[in-house]
């Protein structure tokens, strides 16, 4: 009789630390839930990553008088490695204007396989590092590369899917009509 009084009580007890503990659980999972991609008209999602030299860069540096080009990519992708080369041609063209390149990788062995293949590869445009492919749950992404194309506003003007020729007439002209924006930096 003691033990099925005693069964009685801790069983409400029991429950309610699994009701408390699936509730906790849930939390950190909403934490880490996948975004929509953002659409065109969207206002940027800021984010903060290492940069391949050690500086800490956010997006939202370059608000109000940069244009961004945020690839997303990683060095095991074969894509990646058709588009990279094309990107740092345009960054090699555009650069010293009111364009900023942004390409994370979300390797997770991060600068050991990162510097290597910049070096391989003759990248020399800004490279930070999300080892934990926060990135892809903060823009929605289904794969890599995917980049966003941020206006001086911080907004989406543009994405892209899959690899790119970033040298092509046509995308040339879209981040130089971007460029030709007027800068909206605060003054202060």
């Amino acid at each position: 009789m003691k033990r099925f009084l005693r069964i009685l009580f801790l069983a409400p007890v029991g429950i309610l630390i699994v009701v408390i503990l699936i509730g906790f659980l849930s939390g950190k999972q909403e934490s880490t839930k996948k975004l929509p991609r953002p659409s065109i008209g969207e206002p940027a999602r800021d984010f903060t990553y290492p940069s391949v030299d050690g500086n800490e860069i956010s997006l939202s540096d370059f608000y109000g008088d940069k244009v961004v080009v945020l690839n997303i990519w990683a060095t095991w992708c074969p894509s990646c490695k058709e588009e990279l080369p094309t990107l740092q041609k345009m960054y090699d063209i555009l650069k010293g204007e009111d364009l900023e390149v942004l390409a994370v990788s979300i390797d997770t062995l991060g600068e050991k396989v990162v510097l290597p293949f910049l070096e391989k590869y003759g990248l020399n445009f800004p490279v930070l590092l999300d080892t934990s492919g926060s990135i892809q749950l903060l823009y929605g992404t289904t794969g890599v590369p995917e980049t966003f194309i941020i206006d001086k506003k911080g907004q989406i003007a543009f994405v892209e899917i899959g690899a790119s020729d970033w040298t092509k007439p046509e995308k040339l002209a879209l981040l130089r009509s971007l460029m030709e924006e007027p800068d909206i930096k605060e003054q202060k």
